[in-house]
This record gives structure tokens, C-alpha cells and sequence, in this order.
């Protein structure tokens, strides 16, 4: 983790101190010019927040940052016979959001946050794309969505910002409503809710609630934006609803056709339906996420045509739906994540797109689903079966459940082959390879733990 450059910090030790609500020690008049989070990535000006991780734990490494030149700590306690400049705090997680809320405060940009179990990078993306077109917009990177990672991304937002995009993920309660806390949106997004977690909430009611905390840092005046087809998300007063099916949502997807690589549809709101829209995607859940970056257009002032045009400009994260030829097949590469929603969402996108040969799924463990994992992977089975997949390959333990699902509902046990040890791509690879043809299509999809894109890369015999 590299060292965060904060855009014109200047602040003192004793600014710093009340923000982070800590106590000050040895206090020079020096001021804070970057902060770090990793004891090896030091600067003259370097304020060391020490954050006890799974693995690290920063306190332990408060001496060595003083030998390389911190200007200052943050830490929950002080090594003995270390000294320097040191804020001692309750928790320094927690101290750390704090003063990624300052910094936000002080240049106040439009800021809209996402959460939801699947589609929130996507829709994250697709609501820059739109923003871009009238504010200069920051917006979440990568993973960057948790307690670290979305002080770290206000935290390098350039003073000149005018809108914000942040990712919300979550493990556990509460973890939303703190992240909203330090973010404070004037737009708030659940995308839906879905069953990734689900060990840790034990139900989708729970998923809802832990969803919902997003609400709890709205800024007065703040809109919600919440899925109109979910029926657990139903009835929230004065929230503003999109969907592809509800009639009686604020913004409702209509007419929507499939192209070769793209779709047309139109937006039926409150006030007449809003005609020719188009994205570069496949895939009919990317059409609600664009509805979606077209409410929060809406909400942010813009006008029709400004959100079209950022539509068309929508570019996928990195190693979600990468589709690309190899060798004359073509490989759908969405490696990042995946829960039953997404699965089934991306079985549909291979069915799109195999226009000829063979439709093939590559697809790994989901992981977080608790006593519900094996039922979960034996109904993406079940999918795979209903929509016509011809060869099925899974990889992981709990995917053989996908297998086991897939047989079950039908699928020729011939076209179905498993290697449960995950430390073996390359035995994969090789099966993969020795019955591919040309004009197949083949959708690769996994959990991140997976890193599935090891067997991709060994398919294409890319460096990785």
C-alpha cells in the first residue's frame, strides 16, 4: 500500500489531534504534509497511522517509521522508549476515517454511495461515466471499499473534485453505516439484495438491514435509491425506486432489445418515457445498472442527452466481463467476484454471446455462504442446466456442488468435468485445452479467493 499524497495537505499536529479526537505527545510545530499506513512507505512530512491488521499489526513497526523520518504517529498505544510526535487515540481505524471525513469536508464535493450484494463496482462505474460528463469526478479504485480503502480513495480526491463515486462492501453489521458515517452521501444506492455474506447475517432480511445502514450518514435532504423489483427493499418512504419489471417505480427500464454486444432501451418515468439510450455491454442486469446511473443523473442535475452520452462512455473494472478471442474461441473473463445472483447473471451473458459453437462455463467456489453454500452452488448448477451450458467445468470443492446441481437437473454427465484442489490451474488448464474448439465461448467465474484467472492465463499462455 503505497503512501497517500494528500492533495495541499498542510495541517498541524494539533488540527490532526482534535480531528482524530486523540491526545497529543511531544508535539513539534511540524506540519503533516502525506499520511501512510505501511511503516516502509516513510516521507519527510509523513503522518503513520498504525492500524492492527490480520496479519500486521502497525504498532509494532512505530519505531522504525520514527527512524525513517515520520513526522508523526497515530497509534492506540506508545512502544516503550519510543518518542516523537505521537496522537494516542482509542482506535486508530476509526481515527483514520476521521480525518478522511475532514478532508472530504473541506472540499464537499456531490458524493454518491453504493452498496449492494451484486453490481455495485458495475453501477459504481456506469455512475462515474455519467457524472463525468458535467463535475470533475473521483471515484473508488479496485477493492477499495472497505474501512481502509475508502478513507484512502477521499483521501487522494484532488482538492478540485467536484463529485465523488465510493463503493460500500461489507462482512459484517455495521460496517455500512460507519462507512456512510466518514462518507456522509447525498445519494445513496442499494443495488439489491442477494445472498453473498449470507454466513455472516444468516438470512437476506439480515443482508437488507445491513444493506440499509448506508441511509444512517445521508445528509439531510439526501435520496435513496433502491432496487423497485426487490420486495424486501418495498415501501421506504421518500426513496426513489428503479427497476425492469415494476411499473410503479420512479425509473423503469422499457423496450430494451439485444444487439450484438450492446442494448437499446428506453426509460419510463414520472413524466413520459425518455427514448434511445444505448450501452456497450452485455448482459440485462447492465441495463438496470444504467438505469440506475440515470436516477442518480437525475438527482444530480443533469440533463438527458449529458447522461446518454456518459452511458456510451461506460468501460467495465478490470477482470469484470473482459471478453476477448483467443486461438478462434472467445473467453469471457469475470474473475473479480461472484455470488448465485452474479453467476446466474453471467451464464446468461455466455448465452448471449455464443452466437456459435459451444457454450462453456468455467466456474469456481463462492465463498461466504455458510451453511446456504451448498444448496447455492448446486441451484448455479441447476441454472447452468436450464439455460443449455453444453460443457460445465468446475473448480473447487464447494463447486463441485455446481456439478453435482448441474447432473442432477439433467446436464449430460459427459459434459461435466471437476477438479476440486485449487492448487492445481494447471490441471484445469490442460482439460480445458484439450476439448476446446474453435468458435466456443467460454465464461470464466469464481469468488476472487479462486483467483481463477490463473487458469486464463494458462489457456492464453499470459504471464500471471
Amino acid at each position: 500500500m503505497s503512501i497517500i499524497h494528500v492533495d495541499k495537505m498542510r495541517m498541524s499536529l494539533a488540527e490532526i489531534s482534535k480531528i482524530a479526537d486523540g491526545e497529543l505527545f511531544y508535539s513539534s510545530s511540524e506540519l503533516i504534509k502525506n499520511i501512510s499506513l505501511d511503516s516502509r512507505e516513510i516521507e519527510a512530512g509523513t503522518l503513520f497511522v498504525a492500524i492492527k491488521g490480520e496479519r500486521f499489526d502497525g504498532h509494532d513497526f512505530i519505531g522504525k517509521a520514527f527512524e525513517d523520518g515520520a513526522a508523526a504517529i497515530v497509534c492506540e498505544r506508545i512502544p516503550y522508549k519510543v518518542k516523537g510526535n505521537v496522537i494516542l487515540v482509542d482506535n486508530s481505524l476509526y481515527a483514520f476515517g476521521a480525518i478522511a471525513k475532514n478532508h472530504k469536508k473541506l472540499i464537499s464535493p456531490l458524493t454518491v454511495g453504493i452498496t449492494g450484494s451484486v453490481g455495485k463496482t458495475t453501477t459504481k462505474q456506469f455512475v462515474w461515466a455519467v457524472l463525468c460528463e458535467k463535475y470533475k469526478t473521483h471515484k473508488t479504485d479496485g477493492n477499495f471499499n472497505n474501512e481502509i480503502g475508502l478513507p484512502i480513495t477521499i483521501l487522494k480526491m484532488p482538492c478540485d473534485t467536484e463529485a465523488l463515486v465510493l463503493e460500500m462492501g461489507m462482512s459484517f453489521k455495521g460496517e455500512i453505516s460507519r462507512l456512510s458515517h466518514i462518507a456522509e452521501p447525498d445519494i445513496a444506492v442499494i443495488t439489491n439484495v442477494g445472498s453473498s455474506h449470507i454466513e455472516n447475517f444468516g438470512s437476506r432480511e439480515g443482508i437488507r438491514d445491513a444493506k440499509m445502514e448506508i441511509a444512517e450518514g445521508l445528509k439531510e435532504g439526501g435520496r435513496l435509491v433502491l432496487n423497485g423489483d426487490e420486495p424486501l427493499l418495498s415501501g421506504i418512504e421518500g426513496a426513489v425506486y428503479v427497476s425492469m419489471e415494476n411499473k410503479d417505480s420512479d425509473y423503469r427500464a422499457v423496450n430494451v432489445v439485444e444487439n450484438d454486444g450492446y442494448y437499446t432501451f428506453d426509460i419510463e418515468t414520472k413524466n413520459g418515457t425518455v427514448k434511445d439510450f444505448r450501452i456497450n455491454v452485455l448482459g440485462i442486469h447492465n441495463v438496470y445498472n444504467a438505469v440506475v446511473a440515470y436516477a442518480v443523473g437525475k438527482i444530480a442535475d443533469m440533463d438527458d442527452d449529458s447522461i446518454k452520452a456518459g452511458l456510451l462512455k461506460f468501460e467495465n473494472a478490470a477482470m469484470r466481463q473482459n471478453i476477448y478471442e483467443n486461438d478462434g474461441y472467445t473467453i469471457i473473463e469475470d474473475c473479480y467476484n461472484a455470488s448465485p445472483e452474479s453467476m446466474a447473471a453471467s451464464l446468461k451473458v455466455l448465452c448471449s454471446k455464443a452466437k456459435q459453437g459451444r457454450k462453456t462455463a468455467v466456474l469456481g467456489n463462492m465463498l461466504e455462504l455458510g451453511i446456504y453454500s451448498e444448496e447455492l452452488h448446486r441451484e448455479v448448477g441447476r441454472k447452468a442446466a436450464e439455460l443449455g451450458i453444453d460443457l460445465l467445468y468446475t473448480f473447487g470443492d464447494m463447486a463441485e456442488n455446481i456439478a453435482k446441481g448441474a447432473v442432477d437437473a439433467g446436464m449430460n454427465e459427459d459434459s461435466v468435468v471437476s477438479v476440486t484442489d485449487l492448487d492445481s490451474p494447471e490441471e484445469l488448464a490442460d482439460l480445458i485445452k484439450s476439448r476446446v474448439k474453435e468458435n466456443d465461448t467460454l465464461l470464466f467465474k469464481a469468488s476472487r479467493g479462486v483467483k481463477l484467472e490463473r487458469i486464463t492465463a494458462l489457456i492464453c499462455e499470459k504471464e500471471g
